[in-house]
């Protein structure tokens, strides 16, 4: 895989096959090439990474919360970043507030991608 395209996305077998660091770089490569400006690029990339890894890994939730943003008008980049957005917004929870057993803690994630909507994502941004 030479490239990132995140209005493509890529083949799950090909994205897979790569290193994270890899992966990483072609989505910060991806923004640069665009000239996107984001602040904090590699954790920007980061982000997005974990989001394509968990559409290539089959993570139902999310491919389904993904197609639904894009029906409701986003780009996928934008829905990539919608759900990423709320995939942020768990991990920080989870670090400010560590759970104290050994429970699954996908399912209050998994809520927030069901309750998004693309026009409460524009909004927020």
């Amino acid at each position: 895989m030479k490239t990132y395209d995140p209005e493509v996305g890529p083949s799950a077998a090909e994205w897979l096959a790569i290193d994270e660091a890899e992966r990483i770089t072609l989505v910060e490569s991806y923004h640069r090439r665009r000239r996107i400006q984001v602040p904090r690029l590699t954790l920007h990339a980061t982000i997005h990474v974990v989001v394509e890894n968990q559409i290539a890994l089959g993570e139902a939730v999310v491919i389904d919360v993904l197609a639904r943003l894009r029906k409701e008008g986003l780009t996928r980049h934008d829905a990539v970043h919608a759900v990423g957005t709320v995939l942020a917004g768990q991990i920080y929870e989870l670090l400010k507030s560590p759970p104290t057993d050994t429970s699954d803690p996908n399912p209050p994630y998994f809520d927030r991608l069901r309750r998004l909507t693309a026009a409460e994502w524009l909004r927020s941004g």
